[in-house]
């Protein structure tokens, strides 16, 4: 396979491929060969099935096949021969196809030169933490609220108290809803409701109403008192205050603890917040690094379509989360051009990552590959059959180790970077 590579800008490269005909159909006559010999088609015995009838059957998905093959093999050939780097998916167009030979054009982008990276020169914060008795305590509490029922009180409504009610609008002339009122629930102190609206409601029991002035954020759900004041009716039917269950072994139990006893309940908790903890910490010395590198090499030429691949990206994950939250987003064409920002930090992270990693021939460790699949299987009922799906998916598998591999990065950085080290309580370091 003849190739040439040219450079159609900085970092913008166009490889051709001239692939000799006869080269590609030899290589498809071998494969059809093969196939014939074990072939099943009814009417035939295998391998008795004529060679125009394996080649109706399955010349075409054949000859696709082999061709990718080849071009596969001389682009990476390619690369390897003229030490490119690729940054993103080359695309491969025909430029002539037929005759004595075939000839396929390939666009794409190289990473950028980053010059000397001297990791020496970033300052970093590492943060540090640890699970404590008192973590434990707080897990099994919120665990017990989660489990809680609910006993109607005639005293008036307190902080952590449920409250029943009915309310409506009005705006101007415009009562919302026009008839009747809504029906609700509130926990007092959840901050489900607007804070004028919880603070109206402390204090009130079962039976009394009352109206309140409220100014709505301009985000608010109902686009009539988006951004606007109002006069909110409150008629409370109900207080109730929460009940919470023992501890015991019942409840235990039900989380799956088949002994019942506090002490692994209290084992199991640990082992639980201590991996939430360990992926709290990565994830802020990874935006701390991101932060540096990203500061650090901000003026460097980046590929341009990688970047903007990389926002519209960002706009369909966007997209996607609004529609898992019931809500239609409408996007313009244009919508990517809020995101090349963002983008662009998370493109020059990922490319810096890389070229760390090449140039200190870092390699993935499958001690810690291993270790990180057993966590996350940790979470499941069946984490066997978590790591067996794992196994059986190259892509599964291969996101997980472009995970761990990153990771492994960030620490090789963070350790020979200025740093110092900040202690956190567990309640602050999982907090984003």
């Amino acid at each position: 396979m003849q190739v040439s590579v040219e450079s159609v800008g900085n970092l913008e490269r166009r490889m051709t491929f001239r692939l000799p005909a006869e080269r590609l159909e030899g290589d498809v006559s071998g494969r059809l060969r093969e196939i014939a010999r074990t072939a099943r088609i009814k009417g035939f015995r295998p391998g008795k099935v004529p060679a125009r009838v394996i080649e109706q059957r399955f010349g075409e998905q054949v000859r696709a096949e082999v061709l990718d093959r080849l071009l596969r093999e001389g682009f990476d050939e390619a690369v390897r021969a003229n030490d490119l780097r690729i940054a993103g998916a080359p695309r491969i167009e025909p430029q002539s196809e037929g005759g004595e030979e075939y000839a396929y054009v390939a666009t794409f982008e190289v990473v950028p030169d980053f010059g000397e990276l001297d990791m020496s020169k970033l300052s970093v914060v590492r943060h540090t933490a640890e699970v404590t008795e008192e973590d434990i305590d707080r897990m099994i509490e919120n665990l017990r609220l989660q489990r809680r029922s609910w006993s109607a009180v005639t005293r008036p409504a307190a902080s952590g108290d449920a409250v029943d009610l009915k309310t409506w609008s009005q705006l101007g002339e415009e009562r919302l809803p026009a008839e009747g009122s809504e029906d609700g629930t509130a926990v007092l102190g959840s901050g489900a409701m607007l804070p004028a609206l919880e603070s109206a409601l402390e204090g009130m029991s079962a039976g009394e109403e009352k109206t309140v002035e409220v100014e709505f954020p301009a985000d608010w759900r109902v686009p009539q008192l988006a951004g606007r004041k109002a006069q909110v009716h409150l008629a409370v039917e109900r207080v109730s205050e929460p009940v919470l269950p023992e501890a015991d072994a019942a409840f235990i139990k039900s989380f799956g603890v088949k002994d019942g006893s506090l002490e692994t309940f209290r084992k199991e908790i640990r082992t639980n917040l201590e991996r939430e903890l360990k992926g709290a910490l990565m994830n802020r010395l990874r935006r701390e690094v991101g932060e540096q590198l990203t500061a650090t090499w901000a003026e460097v030429e980046l590929p341009p379509k990688l970047v903007e691949n990389e926002a519209r990206a960002m706009v369909q994950q966007a997209a996607d989360q609004a529609r898992r939250q019931g809500r239609k987003l409408d996007v313009p064409a244009d919508a990517h051009l809020g995101f090349m920002d963002a983008a662009r930090k998370r493109v020059l992270m990922g490319l810096l990552v890389g070229e760390v990693a090449r140039r200190n021939k870092l390699q993935l460790d499958p001690k810690r590959l291993n270790e990180t699949l057993r966590l996350i299987a940790s979470t499941y009922e069946e984490p066997d059959q978590v790591i067996e799906l794992y196994r059986n998916d190259p892509q599964l598998m291969s996101g997980l180790q472009n995970r761990v591999m990153e990771e492994q990065v960030i620490d090789w950085i963070a350790e020979r970077a200025q740093h110092t080290e900040r202690t956190l309580t567990f309640q602050e370091a999982i907090s984003q």
